[in-house]
């Protein structure tokens, strides 16, 4: 008797399940996961074929590690027994199996310049890098963004003029420039902020705007060129005609309409910064990573250079990757998987 009852709530409620089940599968499979797997598989492979083609372009450069390391009075037989304990010896195909054998399990090698693991030194210089990237794209926003706005409420006028006259002075500007003049004002004439290294909080401030300068420039100008073409578009003129107040036609309706193009060059800049500025860091003895490839480079530290393409090759996709996801929640019209095989 109990089973004659409980029999039709079981088949009433296998439909249910099934919705279930097949609500969660299209979670897990839906378009935006397929997209979020395509774009990873890709990610992969590019990123494999990065490594593969500096792992030999680096060994095609001029230029000997064993006598980097040595120095100019090593003898014959010192460069010899130097290239045979760095494996450097052996054929280009049996070192590059052994890197692809050593990558499987994220053992890159022994830094020549400062014997230890790869990886590691790379790990430890990554914090500073990202700290004076997030300083720097933070900066680049909060002014960047509302100039750009003032620049388009201010076209073709004499305002607008001399705010280009300015954004475009700081676009000519070289990296290293900007930051020896700053250094010159805030570090010698008025010694308010440290010139170099890591020391206090104060210290980033001058490589941070130094950065900020030519990005406030970039970004402003586009921020421009989106809100004069969005301010021309039907929907403001119709919500003037209905009483809309400016400042909601500007943030709510032209600001989100021209949101994705200024996102992906936020995100463009970001991810370069991510990859080590290495100009600003040079010129300001900062500790990251930009500073950290110029001296494997001067010492042709392969395993050094190798880590480092890594970590940043890897940073670089996952921001445009997580760009990518931003844009559905900007537009609720863009459907990631659209269009592209999905």
């Amino acid at each position: 008797m109990a089973d004659q009852l409980l029999a039709p709530s079981m088949h009433l409620a296998s439909p249910a399940a099934a919705s279930a089940r097949r609500g969660l599968a299209g979670v897990v499979f839906g378009p935006t996961a397929r997209y979020i797997l395509r774009r990873l598989g890709q990610s992969v492979l590019t990123v494999f074929l990065t490594l593969s083609t500096v792992f030999v372009l680096i060994r095609l450069a001029p230029g000997d590690p064993a006598y980097s390391l040595a120095g100019p009075l090593a003898t014959t037989e010192d460069l010899a027994r130097i290239r045979t304990q760095m494996g450097l010896d052996e054929s280009v195909f049996v070192q590059y199996a052994k890197y692809l054998q050593g990558l499987l399990h994220l053992d890159l090698g022994t830094s020549y310049s400062f014997q230890a693991p790869a990886f590691d030194v790379v790990l430890s210089r990554l914090p500073y890098t990202v700290t004076l990237a997030v300083s720097a794209i933070a900066l680049t926003t909060v002014v960047a963004i509302p100039l750009g706005v003032w620049m388009a409420r201010h076209a073709d006028t004499r305002r607008e003029l001399a705010a280009n006259a300015v954004t475009i002075t700081g676009q000519s500007m070289p990296d290293f420039w900007t930051g020896l003049m700053l250094i010159t004002i805030f570090a010698v004439l008025i010694p308010v902020l440290p010139p170099a290294g890591f020391t206090t909080w104060s210290s980033l401030i001058l490589p941070t705007v130094t950065i900020a300068v030519l990005q406030v420039a970039l970004i402003s100008r586009m921020v421009r060129r989106e809100m004069v073409g969005a301010f021309m578009s039907p929907y403001v003129t119709v919500g003037r005609s209905r009483g809309v107040s400016e400042r909601e036609l500007i943030w709510r309706y032209s600001m989100r309409n021209s949101a994705i193009p200024v996102l992906t060059a936020l995100g463009t800049r970001f991810a370069s910064m991510l990859n080590g500025v290495v100009v600003v860091e040079v010129v300001f003895a900062w500790p990251g990573v930009g500073s950290l490839v110029v001296r494997a480079l001067e010492t042709r530290d392969y395993p050094l250079i190798q880590a480092t393409v890594l970590v940043t090759a890897v940073l670089a996709i996952l921001v445009q990757l997580l760009i990518d996801l931003c844009y559905p929640l900007l537009d609720p019209r863009v459907r990631l998987g659209k269009g592209q095989g999905a």
